[in-house]
């Protein structure tokens, strides 16, 4: 896996307005709007309302890819769009994720796993902030594609948590958890390993680095 960290030259900026409301950035606020209907879970605890939200929450989440498709296809990516289409999703895993905590659907042992997950999350956020500031672009990583498949599998089937279809799915749901919260670290670290090699090798007067993984 690579991630790289490319120093740019700031170059004069050219303000022009950007259109907020189309089709992908309405389809990323919906799914920020979708996340309090994940408090509704404790009150329809039972196996049909605990399925009818993990479809749900898949459904919603799938809709990423849609919304970023969109947004190629008609050439409709806006600065704001590239800022609410991560955070939309960090704040629905993270919301699914206390709610699952809070109901003991996550056992007091997957609580770990639960903040180290948001930790790097907190913590990559930060460091493209930082990055950002100082003229360094950490590319994405198809590692992080990966996390987030399957953070988005484990949830669903914790949120479901009764078997389905024969599958235990709280079983499945705590195993693919221990998996994504691997991902999620390993990108982590990817992160952070790009941006000090790409920080190390712009003082040295390189225009770029890249911070590499067999």
């Amino acid at each position: 896996m690579q991630i790289s960290a490319e120093r740019t030259t700031p170059m004069p900026r050219r303000y022009r307005r950007e259109r907020f409301w189309n089709t992908p950035n309405a389809i990323t606020m919906g799914r920020i709007a979708a996340c309090p209907f994940l408090l509704l879970l404790p009150f329809y605890a039972g196996p049909s309302g605990s399925l009818i939200m993990g479809i749900a929450f898949l459904a919603v989440s799938l809709t990423d890819l849609l919304d970023g498709y969109l947004a190629r296809r008609d050439g409709l990516v806006t600065s704001l769009g590239k800022l609410l289409d991560p955070l939309a999703d960090k704040i629905l895993m993270m919301t699914a994720m206390v709610v699952l905590v809070a109901m003991g659907r996550i056992p007091f042992w997957g609580v770990s796993l639960v903040l180290l997950i948001l930790a790097r999350e907190m913590a990559v956020t930060g460091l493209r902030a930082m990055a950002s500031s100082e003229g360094v672009v950490l590319q994405a990583s198809p590692l992080g594609k990966w996390k987030t498949g399957f953070q988005i599998a484990a949830l669903s089937c914790l949120l479901v948590h009764y078997s389905f279809l024969y599958l235990p799915m709280h079983p499945i749901g705590m195993f693919l958890l221990v998996i994504a919260t691997a991902l999620t670290l390993w990108s982590g670290y990817d992160y952070f390993a790009a941006y000090l090699g790409g920080r190390e090798l712009g003082d040295d007067g390189n225009a770029e680095s890249e911070g590499k993984r067999d």
